[in-house]
């Protein structure tokens, strides 16, 4: 796994609807590799497709596929004493952003997100769970005309966090999901490869899985395999199914969750090879959540899917936590599959 890649792409800005930085930044990476022109292609919604030549012709057609979109909020007001009313772009926890520091609008202006003090809470609102829409966003004016002059309505407030490394091959950082699945897409790229193969590069995986299903419908694959981050809770007092995966146990291979029923001959494929290549893998003990195999698997004609999920704490918040080793296993099983897609009887 290029560490340089992974943190450069999760420096950028860019929730579902403003991919364009993410974008950018793969499409310069794709120039250096001196694709044909043809093979690189940016459809009506804003997903990259690439076709990779390989040494041979495919015998089915697959599809590697990640999103360049992370969580974000949006604001939806200006109050009179200028501070910024918000709403989530997908999954925001409102106890995952108090006091947060965070950056506003296209000049990046900087901001944190308080909330009412507790000390002027009511009795119940202190049972109650923090709620989004009693938060705001404090970007250091005074009055609704002086934020109007730098903020409007719509404007995108990101989490702010350089990635850092830290503990034992640890990386922490904003929109690890899923600039890691960006990540691995971009190492098989640059990589000669066995068979001729389909990448995606998609949009608004965030608020629906919106660039998935186009891109699936144009690509028309026979089968599909995602690349994502997902929840790992394996934290103090989570014990058994609730723990869901655990940083440092290897790839997450998925037989199900809140979204797909993954192929069964895909999901017992990946197990072999990571049980013949000593690739370090786990499965998701809890059904919940989704990603883009939802919408591939049936958009078009439909396809056979599999998604392999680096573990991640803290998904969904400004700061997530990764280990190096799990998506370097990742990214072993996501090379022995090329291979294994087009060789094996499935």
């Amino acid at each position: 796994m290029n560490r340089n890649t992974l943190k450069s792409l999760c420096e950028i800005c860019g929730t579902s609807g403003r991919e364009h930085a993410v974008r950018n930044a793969i499409l310069d990476a794709l120039r250096e590799m001196n694709l044909p022109e043809d093979a690189v292609t940016v459809d009506r919604l804003g997903n990259i497709l690439v076709h990779k030549k390989g040494a041979s012709a495919a015998k089915r057609k697959v599809m590697f596929s990640a999103h360049m979109d992370e969580v974000a909020l949006m604001v939806t007001d200006i109050h009179a004493d200028g501070t910024l009313g918000f709403d989530a772009v997908g999954g925001v926890s409102a106890s995952a952003v108090i006091g947060r520091q965070v950056q506003v609008g296209k000049d990046r202006i900087a901001g944190v997100i308080g909330c009412k003090p507790v000390h002027l809470l009511s009795k119940d609102e202190k049972k109650k769970p923090a709620d989004l829409h009693g938060l705001f966003c404090d970007i250091g004016t005074s009055s609704k005309a002086e934020t109007e002059a730098h903020i409007q309505r719509g404007d995108i407030i990101y989490f702010c966090g350089d990635p850092l490394d830290f503990g034992n091959g640890s990386l922490m950082g904003k929109a690890i999901d899923d600039r890691f699945g960006c990540t691995l897409l971009l190492e098989l790229l640059r990589t000669e490869l066995p068979y001729d193969t389909d990448f995606a590069f998609v949009v608004q995986e965030e608020v629906g899985l919106r660039g998935a299903g186009v891109a699936a419908a144009q690509l028309d694959p026979d089968i599909a395999i995602i690349f994502e981050a997902t929840t790992a809770a394996d934290l103090a007092g989570s014990t058994g199914a609730e723990r869901c995966c655990e940083l440092g146990k290897g790839a997450v291979i998925s037989f199900m969750d809140g979204r797909t029923i993954y192929d069964k001959a895909l999901y017992d494929l990946a197990v072999s090879l990571c049980t013949a290549q000593d690739i370090p893998w786990q499965t998701k003990t809890k059904i919940a959540g989704g990603n883009d195999a939802g919408a591939i698997q049936s958009a078009g004609r439909g396809a056979r899917v599999l998604a392999v999920s680096v573990p991640c704490r803290y998904l969904h918040s400004p700061l997530s936590v990764i280990r190096y080793p799990d998506a370097e296993a990742c990214e072993k099983l996501a090379f022995a599959m090329i291979s294994a897609l087009q060789e094996e009887s499935l």
